[in-house]
C-alpha cells in the first residue's frame, strides 16, 4: 500500500504532472496506444498526466497520458506512403547475399537468409 501512496499525486507537487497508480488513470486520459486504438493521435500536445507502476528493485514503469479532448484524428495513408512502406518491406525481406525474396524479415542477427547462413544444414537435410 505505501508503493500506492508513492505513485498518486494527482495535483502533480511531487513528480511535476499528475501521477496516478497504475490502471487508474480518470477518464479523459489515454496513452498513446489507446489514442491509436480510437483512431487517434496525441497532435503535439504536451504529456498531460501519467501513470506509474511500482517495481521491485528497479524503477517504476511509466506510462504518459494525453488529453482525449486534444487528440487529433490519425492522417490518413497516402499512395506515397503507402509505396514507400511496401517498398522498403521488400527491402526488409530481400536478402543481401542471395538478392531473392526470403518470404519473411531477414532477422538482424543472421544479417542474410537462413540458407545463406547455413549453407550446411542444407546439404544435411537431402
Amino acid at each position: 500500500m505505501a508503493a500506492w501512496g508513492k505513485c498518486f499525486d494527482p495535483n502533480g507537487a511531487r513528480h511535476g504532472i499528475p501521477t496516478f497508480p497504475w490502471r487508474c488513470a480518470p477518464d479523459g486520459y489515454a496513452t498513446r496506444r489507446q489514442l491509436r486504438a480510437r483512431g487517434l493521435r496525441p497532435g503535439g500536445q504536451p504529456v498531460a498526466a501519467q501513470v506509474l507502476r511500482p517495481r521491485y528493485r528497479r524503477g517504476p514503469l511509466v506510462a504518459y497520458l494525453y488529453r482525449l479532448d486534444q487528440a487529433k484524428p490519425v492522417r490518413p495513408m497516402t499512395p506515397a506512403k503507402r509505396a514507400a512502406l511496401a517498398k522498403a518491406n521488400t527491402a526488409r525481406r530481400t536478402c543481401p547475399q542471395c538478392r531473392t525474396d526470403a518470404g519473411y524479415v531477414i532477422p538482424n542477427s543472421l544479417g542474410v537468409c537462413v540458407p545463406c547462413a547455413f549453407p550446411d544444414d542444407e546439404q544435411r537435410a537431402a
